[in-house]
């Protein structure tokens, strides 16, 4: 994979009743979902290169490998600080770092990273990143 300098982008995501488990704290799977949605609104309000924007090109994001590190936990009416950055790619897939903060605490609640691979709608087979996506994702 080549590893490229890229910036980090923050989105702020409320923890709702229903991210609750049993133990009265966010369920482990909702960290996931809170790294997705970052990505998601990252990738139209940061790079402005929306989701539909790949889907109007053919395209579409796949996750192929999940990695994540619990650290502390979060509670009903935290607020995530959810901070993403690009770390890598090679030919159609992308690696991408993530850590989620307490605003309140400013402490570390979980780390990792997800390897996504670009696929062609059409056939549904990886297709290599285009020059045009990278230029605009490894800002």
């Amino acid at each position: 994979m080549k590893i490229i300098e890229n910036s980090v982008f923050s989105t702020e995501i409320i923890v709702r009743p229903d991210d609750i488990d049993l133990n009265n704290h966010v369920h482990f799977t909702k960290y996931l979902d809170y790294f997705l949605a970052a990505r998601y609104d990252q990738m139209e309000r940061c790079y402005k290169l929306s989701m539909e924007k790949f889907v109007e090109m053919g395209y579409n994001w796949v996750a192929s490998s999940m990695n994540i590190n619990y650290k502390r936990s979060l509670l009903l009416g935290d607020i995530a600080i959810v901070k993403t950055q690009w770390d890598s790619f090679n030919g159609a897939q992308v690696k991408v770092n993530f850590w989620i903060y307490s605003k309140k605490t400013e402490k570390l609640i979980s780390d990792g990273f997800g390897i996504f691979t670009l696929i062609n709608l059409e056939n549904l087979r990886p297709v290599r990143i285009p020059p045009n996506v990278l230029e605009i994702y490894t800002i």
